[in-house]
Order: structure tokens, then C-alpha cells, then sequence
């Protein structure tokens, strides 16, 4: 599993970290979270999300310092990353790139409940943040996070239960652990 990475992509609210949690303690990989350490950040500069993306927008060393260390850290391999851009950074080197989506009012509730706050709050937050990002990305690394060209596996988190989702990406990974084995 060493030589192993997986990415998985998607905007907030589509499952990513789940299915990271997942795969990293089915399969012993390290996890590796763009989403964590963006929000470790906000808080321990005492900013919410929103306000954060605002100020990533104005300051790259936001965005690159989060990139960088995801990359950094999934390079060495054995690694699960999930994260918007993993999937793009690490196009090269992953042995699997899955891309999750899911409408935005049914990721506006997802996120509504995980975090107890009142969905008309979350939708405004959610909705500002990715067309921050889309725009950010756009500009910084000439990325068009929505060319799902790049992604193994698209799936729809609202169309598949979570039992699934697990059903489908073991599968796949069954299948590059066995390309792994047949090329190593």
C-alpha cells in the first residue's frame, strides 16, 4: 500500500472526508485533508470560513501553503488525500482520482446537520466559498475545478447510499491494488 494514493475531490458537502476516513482505515493509508488543515487555519487565526476565503482571495500563501502541503505529504505515498484540488495537484502520481458530487441544497443540509447551524447561514457560507474558489483557482493555477476530465471515478453522492459508495470505490481499489501487484 505504500505506493498507493487516492484522491478524492468534490465541492463541500459532497462526502469527501467520509469516504477519506474511510479508505484510510479499510486500507491503512494516511489521510491527508485540505479541508482540515484550511479550517485548523481559520480557526487558529480567529476567522470563520467565509471570512478566511475572503482573505485567500487577497493572499495566495493561503491556498499555496495548503497545497503544498498536501502534495508534500501525499508524494511520499501510502496516502488518501481529499481535498478540491487534490485530484489536479496529484494527477500524475495517484493511482486512483474519484471526483464526488451532489446538488448544492442537498450539501447545503449535509453540512447544515454536521455542524448544527441554520441552513440559510450555511447556504450564503458555502455558496460564497466555492465561487471563491472557483475564481481563485482559476486565476492562481489556471485550474478549471469543474473539468472533471482529469477523475477515474465521478459518482453522485445524492443517487448511492454510503454502503454503496464503499461498494464502488472497493472495487476500484481492488483493481489498482491488483494493476499495483501485476506492475510492481
Amino acid at each position: 500500500m505504500a505506493d498507493i494514493i487516492v484522491t478524492i475531490s468534490g465541492f463541500h458537502g459532497v462526502g469527501k472526508s467520509t469516504l477519506a476516513r474511510y479508505i484510510s482505515d479499510k486500507y491503512g493509508l494516511r489521510r491527508v485533508s485540505s479541508g482540515e488543515i484550511f479550517r485548523r487555519l481559520a480557526r487558529e487565526k480567529g476567522y470563520t470560513l467565509e471570512e478566511f476565503s475572503k482573505i485567500a482571495e487577497k493572499e495566495e500563501w493561503v491556498d499555496r501553503l495548503i497545497d503544498n502541503t498536501v502534495v508534500e505529504e501525499c508524494r511520499r505515498g501510502g496516502c488518501v488525500a481529499d481535498g478540491l484540488l487534490t485530484g489536479f495537484f496529484l494527477r500524475d502520481v495517484a493511482s486512483l482520482k474519484i471526483w464526488l458530487k451532489c446538488p448544492l441544497e442537498i450539501r447545503v443540509r449535509r453540512i447544515a446537520e454536521r455542524e448544527g447551524r441554520p441552513i440559510e447561514e450555511v447556504y450564503r457560507e458555502t455558496l460564497a466559498r466555492e465561487e471563491s474558489e472557483i475564481r481563485r483557482f482559476r486565476e492562481m493555477y489556471g485550474i478549471d475545478v469543474t473539468d472533471l476530465s482529469i477523475y477515474d471515478l465521478v459518482i453522485d453522492t445524492s443517487r448511492i447510499s454510503l454502503e454503496g459508495l464503499y461498494r464502488v470505490v472497493d472495487a476500484a481499489l481492488m483493481d489498482v491494488l491488483d494493476r499495483v501487484g501485476r506492475d510492481g
